[in-house]
């Protein structure tokens, strides 16, 4: 890990990320890194203003009071998430419900298999999302998020091959969709406000929220 974090660093010096995507929001480390995580096309997607301002607002109401309500947290059980605060939420407003149900038509194979609770994410300013692979005991094949409050960078990298990455922009009103390959075979993690840069800028990392769609696990039953 201390080797994989030095050459991390280093390599981020010296490319500065390439960019390798026809996505604004997107950079992949190697033309390879793109290979995989675009095709098929639907294995990575980001979709900036993806909420109206009015749909925006209205997640936005229904979940902050609500959130800011909760202590944050600074260990989690897999040891993933440090600063947040979280909630399953299986009942929306009208409104918010018809954008849900949007989402699970565009983005899910089978909008019918997706979990009726859906994860509501509170991301300290100090906060951040260790490098980690979703169990396949809690979701299965996609999982989707929509982003609130502050921008921030999600960044890929394979399990193995720790050369192939992406960094991806996620603005507030974003969307972003992770299938199969990019869900399965790479790490995915929010960095922390000092790492939060972008094709060499920095982007300053406040509180962030996010709804978290996702589907039907592939085992229950695994450990």
């Amino acid at each position: 890990m201390i080797v994989y974090t030095m050459l991390l660093k280093q390599f981020i010096k010296q490319n500065s990320y390439r960019l390798y995507s026809n996505q604004s929001n997107i950079i992949y480390s190697s033309q390879k890194a793109a290979d995989l995580l675009q095709k098929p096309s639907d294995t990575l997607q980001v979709y900036d203003d993806y909420l109206t301002d009015n749909e925006y607002d209205n997640f936005l109401k229904e979940i902050d009071g609500y959130m800011k309500r909760k202590r944050y947290e600074y260990s989690h059980w897999d040891d993933a998430i440090h600063g947040y605060r979280e909630s399953e939420k299986s009942e929306w407003t009208t409104e918010n419900q018809q954008v849900l149900s949007r989402i699970r038509q565009f983005a899910f194979d089978d909008p019918k298999q997706t979990l009726v609770h859906v994860h509501v994410l509170d991301i300290a300013k100090d906060g951040y999302i260790k490098p980690h692979i979703d169990a396949i005991r809690y979701c299965g094949t996609t999982i989707t998020g929509l982003s609130f409050l502050s921008s921030s960078i999600m960044r890929l990298v394979h399990k193995d091959d720790k050369t192939l990455i992406a960094n991806i922009l996620l603005k507030p009103k974003s969307l972003y969709i992770l299938k199969n390959i990019a869900r399965f075979d790479f790490t995915h993690e929010i960095l922390k406000d000092q790492e939060s840069y972008f094709n060499n800028l920095h982007i300053p990392r406040n509180r962030r929220l996010s709804i978290i769609c996702r589907n039907m696990p592939l085992d229950p039953t695994a450990g």
